[in-house]
């Protein structure tokens, strides 16, 4: 077999052969990894007749003189189509206003760049295409907040971990509404909170929030009941199961018990749709035009759900992978008729799904209401369980039979598999990248802000044939340029605005690109130092860039300078002797430095020490409230003080990971003295580098 040609079909299929890796070493993917991440890319190489056959396909798209069904410019620019049509060939643009231009292609076979912001239907002889112009930039913080440069701050929460009376033993969009206006009356303009994509409703088992069924839609289980139908529905409908008790003792819990809050929530869930199917409840008009809106989409989620239901009721395999051939598909007349069989059960995951929406809507609309310039900041994951709704539903734009994770590196000597498949860069533009913009708008529709989880999969992916170990993988590359105009475009239309979870491997020029579309990149004070271990000053942090103390994958504050961290790693075994030896003695080092780069500012001893982990905390959080980053945003847990980190990456029972809840009532948690003296100390900071930077 020819490895040249291998090679080149890799190279064709959007995989880089020859790479580097997080050490600055060349690497190369070996032959038989190649060939099975082609095959799940959908271009067989176990041969040579294979090789020849999926180089024959590709050379064939590449070659087809027909337009895509989507093509994406800068507003200003003009579009190149010489490729497809002779210069000066008349050409009728559709404006999404109802408006007609009447253009000519010029000399050189470029379509004028005169086209407004927007996606727009252009005609050529007897061709048809969209047309997306995006503006320049996202939707800016300031923009947002009104200020130039923009010194804004927020908080980030994890959601499940608010509580409020009532809850069931989880947050809820309630409890989140009570932290929004308890954060805006402080001088929050943001707050960033955990994904809150649809899972698994038929397992609730699995509760990673970054490992989601769906990222079109969201997890129900979040939703305040009361917030729509009214109190008295809701309290009717516990005592009708006779539910209280249980939801009290869950809400006694220290840790969330997932599955048994999710499947007490989901009683009470379907006990308030029965009550709501069968009455004449006021807001039935609301939903029934949530539904209709919602389309496809929403009916194909829905039946998923209720699929996944029956199944699991029955015993048989959760993973539609798995299920019989006739309901792999969406449009498979059997499921046809399993929806005429059980419109109920459809209904009922799509009352979950208005429920959830309009909670959602509503917190966002309290934060603004509040006076949040930006309001909530959505979680985006970077990619969906291949066994999941958005996989089965959208089957040519997500690779199902490919995971994503990371290559080996010296932290992670095996490489990481995340377990969550991506999007198909060809599938995305046979498709005219709807999956993409459907994904983007369903996370913008009640949020001023989207996060962007491993930003870099914008660019590069590294995928992994399922059931392989990550080191079989290979990146993946991905039309950047087309979907950071995609991008911007939404954030334009939505005015929210983006940030880039850019920790780790960042391929060459993409920062550069991020920075060009005003996409804030993420700088963790924990990382923040130079190449001799000391931290950066304060005005060496970059104005293109958030700033937080640390994120749910990183130990808080409080936990690394007591090297909690470390001893989580020592108590389930992860690593040996002279790792636990290494790591302490860097602890120690890094202490040092953060204590000397703290000391650089006087205004850290003006107030009375009152210990040594307090007076670090109310340092560090001054300390980025006066960086030049355009946005500061403070972990709730450093807020607080909490030794505790949300999630310890490379485990998952052993640790508790997404179980913690905060202390104390979401209304009433910022009112705790070390939180009420850090916001302060932040939002004087901000002030004052807004004032030294104008």
């Amino acid at each position: 077999m020819s490895e040249a040609n291998l090679d080149i079909l890799a190279s064709r299929a959007g995989l880089a052969v020859d790479w580097i890796d997080a050490n600055g070493r060349p690497q190369r993917v070996e032959p038989d990894a190649l060939r099975a991440v082609l095959k799940g890319l959908g271009h067989p190489a176990d041969s040579a007749a294979d090789i020849n056959a999926s180089l024959l396909e590709l050379e064939q798209a590449q070659q087809d003189k027909h337009l895509p069904p989507l093509m994406t410019i800068d507003s200003g620019e003009g579009l190149d189509l010489v490729r497809y049509f002779e210069p000066d060939t008349p050409c009728r643009v559709s404006l999404e206003d109802g408006e007609t231009l009447e253009l000519r292609l010029d000399g050189d076979g470029v379509l004028p760049g005169v086209v407004a912001l927007g996606y727009h239907r252009v005609h050529i002889n007897d061709q048809v295409f969209t047309l997306a112009v995006a503006p320049t930039h996202c939707y800016s913080v300031a923009d947002a907040v009104d200020s130039h440069p923009a010194r804004a701050w927020g908080l980030s929460a994890q959601l499940y971990s608010l509580r409020r009376l009532g809850d069931g033993g989880f947050g809820d969009t309630l409890a989140l509404e009570h932290l929004v206006r308890s954060a805006a009356e402080r001088g929050a303009d943001a707050l960033a909170i955990s994904p809150m994509h649809a899972m698994f409703s038929a397992d609730t088992g699995r509760y990673s929030p970054y490992s989601p069924s769906s990222r079109l839609f969201l997890n129900s289980l979040y939703a305040s009941p009361a917030c729509i139908l009214g109190e008295r529905e809701v309290r009717n409908a516990i005592e009708a199961i006779g539910l209280a008790d249980e939801l009290h003792t869950l809400e006694q819990l220290t840790l969330i018990d997932w599955p048994a809050a999710a499947q007490a929530k989901q009683r009470l869930l379907r006990a308030l749709y029965e009550d709501f199917r069968q009455g004449q409840h006021p807001q039935h008009a609301d939903f029934l035009s949530f539904r209709q809106n919602g389309g496809e989409a929403l009916e194909n989620h829905c039946r998923f759900e209720a699929l996944q239901s029956v199944r699991a009721a029955a015993g048989d395999d959760l993973d539609w992978r798995l299920w019989p051939e006739e309901l792999r598909t969406p449009q498979s007349p059997v499921l046809a008729r399993f929806a005429d069989e059980h419109p109920d059960e459809i209904g009922y995951f799509a009352f979950c799904q208005w429920l959830i929406a309009r909670c959602l809507e509503r917190a966002q609309q309290a934060a603004r209401g509040s006076g949040m310039g930006v309001g909530l900041i959505a979680d985006l994951a970077v990619g969906a369980d291949g066994g999941g709704s958005q996989a089965w539903s959208r089957q040519d734009e997500l690779l199902a039979d490919l995971t994503v994770g990371a290559p080996p590196d010296i932290l992670n000597r095996a490489g990481q598999g995340w377990g969550i498949s991506a999007f198909s860069p060809e599938g995305l533009k046979r498709n005219g990248f709807r999956a993409f913009i459907e994904m983007l708008r369903a996370n913008f529709a009640h949020a001023g802000g989207l996060r962007i989880d491993h930003v870099m999969g914008l660019q590069r992916l590294w995928v992994i044939p399922k059931d392989a170990s990550p080191r079989e993988g290979a990146y993946l590359y991905y039309p950047v340029d087309d979907l950071l105009r995609l991008l911007a475009l939404e954030s334009h239309r939505h005015q929210a605005i983006v940030l880039g979870e850019d920790l780790g491997t960042v391929p060459d020029g993409l920062r550069e690109k991020l920075i060009g579309r005003s996409i804030l990149g993420m700088r963790v004070l924990l990382f923040e130092q130079n190449h001799d271990g000391q931290f950066k000053p304060i005005l060496d942090w970059p104005d293109n860039a958030l700033a937080t103390t640390s994120t749910h994958d990183l130990p808080t504050l409080n936990g690394w300078w007591h090297s909690r961290d470390i001893e989580w790693n020592i108590q389930l075994g992860l690593i040996d002797a002279p790792t636990v030896e290494q790591w302490s003695e860097h602890r120690l080092r890094e202490r040092q430095a953060l204590r000397q780069a703290l000391s650089q500012d006087p205004q850290n001893f003006v107030d009375e020490i009152r210990n040594d982990t307090d007076h670090m905390i109310d340092a560090s959080v001054r300390y980025l409230g006066h960086t030049r980053a355009p946005l500061v945003l403070l972990p709730l847990e450093d807020a607080l003080g909490i030794e505790e980190q949300a999630n310890l990456p490379g485990t998952l029972d052993t640790h508790p990971n997404w179980r913690r809840r905060l202390p104390g009532e979401a209304s009433a948690l910022l009112d705790n003295d070390n939180a009420a003296r850090r916001l302060e100390l932040l939002a004087v900071a901000r002030n004052q580098a807004h004032e030294r930077d104008r």
